[in-house]
């Protein structure tokens, strides 16, 4: 070999060895990985998610890695299914579909091909292996039990959905977890859209009470029904979703309970509602168990309430569901706001 070509040779292998330490230090410094050593999830999320590369998400019991977005996904709670319908994905697998399509607004609608995966306490775990998800939604509340498990198919997000006394309320908790579910997907300037534009609806909502002058109305909230043949009513609280989400249209809830509700409703009786008749009442029924019609309809404390005597009652379409993501949100304002209207 020549002195010329070994030249050129030494050369070539400096070169090679340059381009290669230069790979390395650009993959050590990658936005994901900056993001995970800091701990700030959001800029994490905002860097790995926009190059498709891996993800650190936090919830309930820590932070959760994904490769790269998720995109077949399966939900074991309704309040996340919405969340993830709202972003416009669908889930590769659900907890109930039938129950789902029946309580949850029709706005947030499941696609038939979505395998129904069980209920939402007692989930199919082999139906979900089956689906080889690359993520799982579960709620605290039904499925901390089989949390390990549920990790050993997939990775696994998991909230709670009701903040304790002195932690936020569920509407604060609601926006967090539909943040951090649009990160898991790829799809956070789809989920900064949807916010934005619930809000930019808010204030359409507020401009239409005005107009009929039921701006800063007063109101109590109740989910209604029979139970053992009495009627129950579930008296919502200044910490839950729905009167939250009023409260942004300029409601003004009239229900404090004695000690504070985790679940961001009272359980009670017609007993209970003299306390508080001078406000108006807006309620949901189901068609088929309409107790305001049925076993409220001869009762003398119900009929001497004053929001009865003025016909200050108002009901809200059955399929309003309270417990839900934005897209309940927007669907509970619009229905708050065309029954007042009307």
């Amino acid at each position: 070999m020549n002195k010329r070509l070994m030249s050129l040779l030494m050369v070539m292998v400096v070169v090679l060895i340059a381009a290669g330490c230069g790979s390395n230090t650009n993959k050590t410094n990658s936005p994901a990985t900056d993001g995970a050593a800091t701990g700030n999830t959001a800029a994490t999320n905002a860097g790995s998610e926009a190059a498709g590369g891996p993800i650190v998400l936090k919830d309930a019991k820590g932070e959760v890695k994904l490769d790269k977005p998720a995109q077949k996904v399966v939900v074991l709670e309704w309040t996340f299914t919405e969340d993830v319908i709202a972003l416009g994905v669908q889930p590769v697998g659900n907890a109930d579909n039938e129950n789902y399509k029946l309580y949850v607004t029709s706005q947030a609608s499941l696609d038939a091909g979505v395998t129904d995966v069980g209920s939402r306490d007692e989930p199919n775990l082999e139906t979900i292996a089956s689906l080889k998800p690359d993520l799982i939604i579960a709620n605290t509340d039904g499925h901390d039990a089989i949390y390990e498990q549920l990790k050993g198919i997939a990775p696994t997000l998991i909230f709670g959905l009701y903040p304790t006394e002195g932690e936020g309320d569920q509407y604060t908790s609601m926006e967090e977890t539909f943040k951090t579910i649009a990160a898991a997907v790829g799809k956070s300037a789809e989920g900064d859209k949807v916010l934005a534009d619930l809000d930019a609806h808010y204030t359409e909502a507020k401009e239409k009470l005005a107009a009929a002058g039921k701006e800063g109305l007063n109101y109590v909230l109740t989910q209604a029904y029979s139970y053992q043949n009495a009627a129950t009513m579930r008296l919502f609280t200044n910490n839950s979703l729905a009167v939250q989400t009023l409260d942004r249209i300029g409601l003004k809830n009239d229900w404090t309970p004695e000690t504070f509700e985790v679940y961001g409703f009272s359980t009670s009786t017609v007993e209970a509602l003299p306390a508080v008749q001078d406000t108006n009442l807006i309620y949901i029924v189901q068609k088929d168990d309409d107790i305001f019609s049925k076993e409220l309809k001869d009762n003398s404390v119900w009929n001497g309430l004053t929001f009865v005597k003025e016909k200050r009652t108002f009901g809200l379409d059955s399929a309003t569901w309270v417990f839900g993501g934005p897209v309940s949100s927007k669907v509970i304002v619009d229905e708050v706001v065309a029954t007042l209207t009307k």
